[in-house]
């Protein structure tokens, strides 16, 4: 039942409540600067990395950080290029026209030089200086010679020579890498009836008219060569940990800035791109954050220490990974990260740690080599591992938590690396060692962590609860000792409460365990409560005014209180015992007081009233509830259902109309579902049972032959005893 929100407290709340989100805001804008930082310092201060370009000498050794197969572009392109140079030309056939259009050639240079020859009115220098002069070949001065010496029937043999020789060489496929050659062998192909001058002559005309015959295709060529480089095969390249890649002094090669670049040691000289990168990266996350902040306010952590605390895990997670882990080859692989989403899991709710875990895996993984695998397994096995932990209320639930996550990572690096050709089979190997070995370790240090957050930030989780509530715990172990009722009462009020708890969603483990520790403080003085009185037993109040019996009474609860500081306990704990009575009368001896009184207001009412707080939970406001109605039906041992219902309804008005629920959120119908549920839990407590008739002996039988009867037992079996 909420309380009214125009009450005089509600401007003092509203402020406290503006300087907590501008507290948690702060944490937000710092965190996240923090977080950008973390993202892009590694390249500044990382020492072997350096502004380095081919053909630099290098200032420094560089080692290979870690081990690494990658494809080899460098290598591959020199490769492909050498394929490609080697790749013969492509011819196209040989073009008829071509030869026709040489042989008409020398027709015509046949013609001229005849003409020449013939002239009568030409001297011979002029003749000479004529032939020279010619434009569709040049010869050289002793061949003008020899033409001019030749008689006509030697000029027409060389006629007839050249025109066959030329014809003949014309008819092969002639290339450009040919024409040497077919030059050469001229002198075979000729006519060796003619003499030596007409030979030269022949060979001279010849030789300046062969040419190709067979064109070359630079598109048929070029796709000749594609083909020759797209049919070699990438080279893979292999670095292994520890490997010199340049040496001080060395020159800076193709090959050795390809594989600096490739393992990250390349700072460019301008960061400016991954600075914007990653403070997108940032804000996005960031407004993410927020905004689930908002929509979800109340069901998450909501002091300012919790928030600081989270966040200081947060990055310190982040800090170590990027500093430290990525650049390493199995260690990545081995990094606990899942601790971090299993305990924020555990302390505050599986949904925020779900998204805290995906927020610092996205972070963690930015800009290093294989993001994507080491997302997902970053991911995934925390997942696995939230979902198989629940409340962790046992120190096992952390171990099948660690062989959830172990095995979750295992299958994602068969996922990932199995057939992979950067990984070898002893390579393989150790990441599923190193997987497995992540289970266990996220799961022990997620134990430890989830300790060092309750301790902190003074948080009751769920095994610790369930390690005080052993029954051979000291403290209960001194409540049963020294007021054994007070103690039964305890269970019969948890069992109350717990059922109630599980049918309204409030925490079932902590009413319950909250309930056991309510009434410890009667432990000191359990003669003064009527449920540790033997029968007839005089009553300790008796001799006590009222004023002082209520006093007795009221201390249990301060005395509850220092038990649990003397054993500590967690101060949730002390909660339940503190406001299981709120600021209620005991109305006993209060009544006393007035009856004994002139008048109502001789009596000072503050003196029978409980210290409180009033209630601030659902799980208190329970134990409340639990306790009156278990204490009324004690007292009036209700028959039917109508009576207990009353008496659970009765327990209920009181306490509304004290105002004792107004600062818990229990709705009309959780009370409703809770006095059903208290009914339920009474009808099993106080059932009628079965009266067990004597047994009647028989008469003919001596008293001395009858076997001794120590316990009486029913005669009939058509119905067996109701259990409880």
């Amino acid at each position: 039942m909420a309380s009214n929100a125009n009450d005089g407290g509600t401007p003092k709340k509203a402020a406290i409540r503006i300087t907590l989100n501008i507290a948690r805001i702060l944490v937000l804008v710092i965190s996240s600067l923090i977080a950008l930082a973390i993202l892009v310092l590694p390249d500044f201060i990382r020492q072997s990395n350096q502004s380095l370009a081919i053909g630099q000498l290098a200032t420094q050794e560089i080692l290979a950080p870690r081990s690494i197969t990658f494809e080899s572009r460098v290598q591959t392109d020199r490769l492909r290029r050498e394929v490609a140079q080697n790749v013969q030309p492509v011819y196209l056939p040989s073009d008829p026209n071509i030869a026709k259009a040489q042989l008409e050639t020398l027709s015509s240079a046949l013609f001229y030089l005849n003409t020449v020859r013939n002239d009568e009115f030409a001297s011979r220098q002029e003749k000479f200086e004529d032939i020279q002069a010619m434009q569709d070949m040049q010869l050289d001065e002793a061949t003008s010679e020899e033409i001019l010496e030749l008689n006509s029937r030697e000029w027409q043999s060389v006629e007839t020579e050249a025109n066959r020789l030329l014809e003949r060489v014309l008819r092969e496929n002639i290339q450009n890498n040919d024409l040497n050659r077919v030059r050469s062998n001229l002198p075979a192909l000729t006519d060796y009836s003619l003499s030596s001058t007409q030979t030269d002559v022949v060979i001279n005309l010849v030789s300046q008219l062969v040419v190709p015959t067979a064109l070359l295709s630079e598109e048929q060529t070029e796709v000749a060569r594609e083909k020759a480089r797209q049919a070699v095969e990438p080279i893979s390249r292999q670095v292994v940990a520890g490997q010199v890649l340049v040496r001080r002094g060395e020159v800076i090669t193709a090959d050795d800035y390809e594989a600096l670049s490739t393992l990250g040691l390349v700072t460019p000289s301008d960061q400016t791109e991954k600075v914007i990168r990653a403070g997108v990266l940032v804000l996005l996350l960031a407004s993410l954050l927020a905004m689930y902040y908002r929509r979800n306010e109340g069901q998450i952590f909501t002091g300012i220490r919790a928030v600081m605390l989270t966040a200081v895990t947060f990055l310190l997670f982040l800090g170590l990974a990027r500093f430290l882990v990525m650049e390493r080859t199995v260690l990545p692989y081995i990094y606990p990260m899942a601790a971090f989403g299993l305990t924020i899991a555990i302390i505050f709710n599986l949904q925020l740690g779900m998204l805290l875990t995906i927020f610092l895996s996205i972070l963690t993984v930015f800009g290093f080599f294989r993001e994507m695998e080491m997302g997902v397994f970053y991911i995934l096995p925390v997942l696995a591992g939230m979902y198989t932990i629940r409340r962790a209320r046992r120190i096992g639930s952390f171990l099948v938590a660690g062989l959830a996550i172990g095995a979750a990572a295992m299958a994602l690096i068969v996922v990932f690396r199995l057939g992979d050709a950067t990984t070898d089979w002893v390579g393989f190997s150790s990441l599923l060692a190193a997987s497995a070995f992540n289970g266990i370790a996220s799961a022990s240090l997620a134990l430890l962590l989830q300790y060092a957050f309750a301790q902190v930030l003074d948080l009751t989780t769920a095994l610790q609860l369930m390690d005080i509530s052993r029954p051979d715990h000291p403290l209960l172990q001194y409540l049963l000792h020294n007021a054994p009722g007070s103690y039964q009462h305890s269970l019969l009020v948890s069992n109350l409460a717990e059922q109630a708890a599980g049918a309204i969603g409030a925490d079932r483990l902590l009413v319950r365990v909250g309930t056991i520790f309510h009434d410890v403080g009667k432990a000191n003085n359990p003669q003064f409560f009527i449920e540790n009185q033997l029968k007839d037993q005089i009553d300790s109040h008796d001799d006590l005014s009222p004023e002082d019996a209520a006093q007795t009474i009221i201390k249990h609860v301060t005395d509850g209180v220092a038990l649990v500081k003397k054993y500590r306990l967690p101060s949730r704990i002390a909660d339940f015992i503190l406001e299981h009575h709120g600021t209620m009368l005991t109305r006993y001896q209060y009544g006393k007081a007035v009856n004994a009184a002139e008048s109502p207001e001789d009596v000072d009412k503050s003196l029978f009233m409980y210290p409180g707080p009033k209630p601030r939970s659902r799980e208190t406001a329970l134990l409340m509830l639990a306790d009156g109605t278990e204490a009324r039906a004690r007292v009036s041992t209700p028959k039917t259902d109508d009576e207990m219902r009353a008496i659970i309804q009765n327990t209920i008005d009181t306490c509304q109309a004290d105002g004792q629920l107004d600062h818990t959120d229990l709705t009309l119908n959780d009370l409703r579902v809770i006095a059903n549920s208290f009914l339920e839990t009474l009808k099993r407590s106080y059932h009628p049972r079965i009266a067990y008739p004597e047994i009647r002996q028989r008469a003919s039988v001596e008293p001395e032959a009858l076997p001794e009867v120590t316990a009486p037992f029913p005669v009939h079996t058509e119905a067996a005893e109701p259990k409880g």
